[in-house]
């Protein structure tokens, strides 16, 4: 079966499995490996959840075509969200030691205790906790599979939201 001649239904619906699976293994990651999520990667999360229920929806609805395309750009602007976190995340793993930034309170803190303007400014300017490689597998790190995976789902949604369908599909 050619995934590019997958019907829309089909596509998002597994995008929705994939980011199910991608955010149970990110709270397995965290509960049962011990790997405590750094402002960044909850923010990640935060945008697989999102994708999740864009793709999910989308899949549940199965739209005409003027819905998909709808759906596809939720999906590009969910996705691109996280990729540029992502995307963050990684730059902040791959600066020299001595220009890592400190490291800062935890996210919770931070909601509580700081405007959510200010919140958003501290966790996008990073810190220590989020230039730390815990995990990888292949020799990437968790960020760098979610920026990929994020790319991956923006293409996904440009192709099945805007290509021509056949009728029936």
């Amino acid at each position: 079966m050619n995934p590019l001649n997958w019907s829309f239904r089909r596509a998002f619906g597994v995008c929705a499995v994939i980011c199910a699976a991608f955010l149970g293994f990110a709270y397995y990651s965290q509960y049962q490996l011990g790997l405590v999520p750094c402002p960044l990667c909850e923010f990640q999360r935060m945008a697989f959840m999102a994708m999740f229920a864009v793709c999910l929806v989308a899949a549940l609805h199965a739209p005409r075509a003027a819905g998909r395309k709808v759906y596809g750009l939720l999906a590009l602007l969910v996705a691109g969200v996280g990729a540029a976190i992502a995307s963050r995340h990684v730059w902040l793993q791959h600066l020299p030691a001595d220009q890592v930034p400190e490291c800062g309170p935890d996210l919770k803190y931070m909601l509580e205790a700081f405007p959510f303007t200010d919140m958003l400014k501290k966790v996008f300017t990073g810190s220590g906790e989020c230039a730390k490689v815990d995990w990888t597998l292949l020799g990437l790190s968790m960020p760098e599979w979610t920026l990929g995976w994020f790319i991956f789902f923006a293409l996904g949604a440009l192709y099945f939201g805007f290509r021509t369908y056949r009728r029936g599909r």
